[in-house]
Formats: structure tokens, C-alpha cells, sequence
């Protein structure tokens, strides 16, 4: 996972890879469970979303990351990727001990995921997109312009079911862009 760039077809300022990529997700995955348990009547498994979100790009180690445009502008194509994506999850599960494979298919495989679970990754995963798009603006970097626009669509679509989504945002989005020296002048 170190080894695979994200981002593969854009300029980027900081280079991303999918290892830093799911930890993020991880990070954010474990608080938005934190969130919602706490303020919205939630009964997830924190770490449990974190450690579904540590594994949720496992497919990567063997596609690659697939630009969401080239993966998403038709769906013939995306039904291909999807499968596609299935086979090497399957894959890297049966690299395993069989003994394990059980435990893991459902942290692996993300048809096995539970969908509660996996909607709070998939929300977590477009807020890592969404900080890096702004990351990258901040720099100048005017190539993810698209890309924040688009994730801000998609996450205000999540908000609307998923209040959790819209207090992270409302509470930590501003200090994920500003520097360590800074953070101390941004209390939450």
C-alpha cells in the first residue's frame, strides 16, 4: 500500500499514497462513529469502522488506484470495476491462512462488509478526499478545483442522512487545513 500513488493522473503538491490514504480514512471512519454514538443516538463499533476502513482500498494492492472519473462516468464500466475490484479483494483474502479467511472476508471483501459500516467509510473516504482536494488548493495546486466541487456534492448528499458527517465538517474541517504552529490559535 506505500508503494501505490494516489491521485496517479493529477499533479499533486504532497504526494499521497493509499497506505497514508486509509489511514486517514481510518482516523476519520473511528470519529464519525465517536460522533454519531455520542450525538446522534448511534450504536456502531469505532474501531471497528477503523479497522473496515484500514482495508477498505485492499483492492488497490493489486488495480491500482482507478480514477474516480474513469470508474464512474459509465456504469457498464463501473459494474466491470466493481467486479474487478471483488476478485482482487477475494484474492488477497485467500493469500491468508484459511483459518483466518472467515475473520477477514468481512474486512476485506467489501460485499461482506456490513452496510451500516461501510457507509460510514465510504463518508469518511470522501472527507479524505475532500481535506486533500482542499490541502492541495491551499498550495495552489488549481487541478483539484473539479475535485472539491464534485466531493462537496457528494457530501452534502451524505449530511442530509448522516448528521455525523455534517458535525465533522462543522467542527474540524477548518483546522485540518491549517498549520501545526496554527492549530493552537483554532481551539474547537
Amino acid at each position: 500500500m506505500p508503494l501505490i500513488k494516489r491521485w496517479a493522473l493529477m499533479h499533486t503538491v504532497k504526494p499521497e499514497n493509499v497506505a497514508e490514504h486509509s489511514h486517514q480514512v481510518a482516523v476519520i471512519a473511528h470519529l464519525l462513529a465517536v460522533i454519531r454514538n455520542t450525538h446522534f443516538a448511534g450504536t456502531l463499533n469505532p474501531e471497528k469502522a477503523a479497522t473496515i476502513a484500514l482495508y477498505h482500498e485492499v483492492s488497490e494492492t493489486k488495480l491500482q488506484d482507478i480514477n474516480h472519473v474513469t470508474k464512474y462516468h459509465n456504469p457498464a464500466l463501473t459494474k466491470e470495476f466493481k467486479k474487478l475490484e471483488e476478485l482482487a479483494e477475494i484474492e488477497c483474502l485467500h493469500t491468508l491462512p484459511s483459518a483466518l479467511q472467515s475473520l477477514f472476508g468481512q474486512l476485506l471483501v467489501q460485499n461482506q462488509v456490513d452496510p451500516e459500516y461501510k457507509k460510514i467509510v465510504k463518508a469518511a473516504d470522501l472527507l479524505s478526499a475532500y481535506l486533500k482536494a482542499c490541502d492541495e488548493l491551499r498550495f495552489g495546486n488549481h487541478e483539484f478545483s473539479p475535485v472539491k466541487a464534485r466531493l462537496e456534492g457528494m457530501l452534502q448528499h451524505f449530511s442530509e442522512d448522516m448528521p455525523e458527517v455534517q458535525y465533522f465538517r462543522d467542527c474540524f474541517e477548518e483546522n485540518c487545513s491549517v498549520g501545526v504552529d496554527e492549530l493552537a490559535k483554532h481551539p474547537i
